[in-house]
């Protein structure tokens, strides 16, 4: 049995109840198989076995009062997974489905993701079951000063630095950063996402569909095409899904798609800017539904099906996929589906959105394939930019922050596209981002000795 091989049975038998976990393991770990023979010294120091154990596991208990006056009790998490190139970075995911595995995954993850984007930061994650959906701004707000009260003996400015996921929008940032603030008697750049008015950063907001789309541009590119004329699906309705809308509008490509947990809309005229702001005002501001959007426009409502199940069961062609709404949402059926219907390229906005049989569907019909860790660091980037700006006390501009996020979107895909050639998989961005993104986290493992 090969170290890599070995690795992956002992993560199946210890963490046998962790499902996502063990997709993600299995996914990078295979994809690394090319960097035993080369680094005999990563084998002899066991860094393939340390790097999927977390440094670091804390599960508490999070109590808060409703507005009936009841008292509910959820349940917190945060992951520290490595901290060997720099502080843990990684968002604060609110959502019924939250569990161990989740977050060990979405930590684990994080890892690469934040090597890729050559900025000094490890890899966590966190969060809670707790549903902010339906829950008043006072109940989000007791919540999220509760989790704060434990949260914050294990977070720093230089030692773990969160940020926002599914469920963790600004107002739930300024609820934890607020309360942080108050108990360490500290103003410091503890959380990122926070407000422009106390220490965010312009573009943080946009940052991760922006990145998103300059990824999917540069992998165009090794193709000689553009997006320019391009009809192109995405899933969600969330930050990450209103703002790649946004940035391929900008680039000349024809948005069709958007979903939420609820229903699908296709508006096969595309979600032009107008339409983008009722989109936005509807999630955003009223925190509904998307299957209103069809009160206001010409467009058809699936209720129950995903963006994918449409494409599948309807045939509706699209060139671009980019999916923003959650873990697994594309099976195989659903990538032979888009293979079948014209989709020539894949980029990934949410994290591990395409299960492992998936992958292998794009991969043999040679589609373009942005992994997360790659198409979605721009959101983890400009985070790392916002601590930036803190350290230094500085604010810098909307145009400066997006050239920074472009160029760092490029030395991704550049590094995905060498690792991969370097090791003999020319052109397989999912090999390549795992290898670039592990390989200076194991030297720096490598250089501290066994710790």
């Amino acid at each position: 049995m090969s170290v890599i091989s070995d690795v992956i049975a002992k993560v199946k038998q210890k963490d046998s109840d962790q499902p996502e976990f063990i997709q993600a393991v299995s996914e990078v770990m295979e994809t690394l198989e090319p960097t035993v023979k080369k680094h005999p010294e990563f084998v002899k120091a066991k860094i393939y076995e340390r790097i999927v154990e977390p440094e670091r596991m804390i599960i508490f208990r999070v109590p808060w009062v409703d507005d009936k006056g009841e008292v509910q009790v959820n349940r917190g998490f945060r992951v520290q997974f490595n901290n060997a190139i720099g502080p843990y970075k990684g968002g604060l995911r609110l959502h019924p489905s939250v569990n161990l595995s989740i977050i060990k995954f979405l930590g684990f993850e994080q890892i690469f993701k934040n090597s890729l984007t050559t900025l000094p930061m490890g890899g966590a994650k966190g969060g809670s079951d707790f549903d902010p959906k339906g829950k008043s701004d006072s109940e989000v707000m007791w919540f999220c000063h509760s989790f704060m009260r434990e949260l914050y003996r294990h977070i720093g400015p230089d030692t773990d630095v969160p940020a926002g996921d599914i469920g963790v929008g600004s107002r739930e940032i300024g609820y934890m950063f607020g309360y942080y603030k108050k108990i360490v008697n500290a103003h410091e750049g503890v959380l990122t996402g926070k407000g422009i008015e106390y220490g965010g950063s312009l573009i943080r907001p946009e940052a991760t569909g922006y990145g998103l789309v300059y990824f999917t541009a540069e992998m165009l590119a090794t193709r000689k095409m553009d997006l320019k004329g391009k009809t192109v699906a995405i899933s969600g309705a969330g930050n990450v899904a209103q703002y790649a809308i946004e940035k391929v509008n900008q680039m000349g490509g024809k948005v069709i798609t958007l979903c939420d947990s609820d229903s699908t809309i296709v508006d096969e005229e595309g979600i032009c800017s107008d339409k983008l702001e009722h989109i936005i005002k509807i999630k955003n501001v009223k925190r509904g539904k998307i299957k209103e959007y069809v009160d206001k426009y010409k467009a058809v409502c699936f209720v129950g099906k995903s963006v994918w199940d449409v494409i599948k069961e309807k045939g509706l062609k699209v060139d671009i996929a980019l999916p923003c709404a959650t873990q697994n949402e594309i099976d195989k059926e659903h990538a032979t589906a888009l293979v079948k219907n014209g989709c020539f390229c894949v980029a990934e906005g949410a994290n591990m959105p395409s299960t492992i049989d998936a992958i292998r569907v794009f991969q043999e019909h040679n589609v373009l394939y942005g992994p997360a860790k790659a198409a979605n660091a721009g959101g983890v980037a400009t985070s790392g930019l916002e601590m930036s700006q803190n350290s230094l006390r500085l604010s810098w501009s909307r145009e400066e922050v997006d050239s920074r996020l472009l160029v760092i979107m490029k030395s991704i895909n550049k590094a995905c596209l060498d690792a991969a050639e370097s090791y003999g998989k020319k052109g397989d961005y999912l090999t390549g981002a795992n290898i670039a993104g592990f390989l200076k986290v194991a030297k720096a493992m490598l250089a501290y000795g066994v710790v």
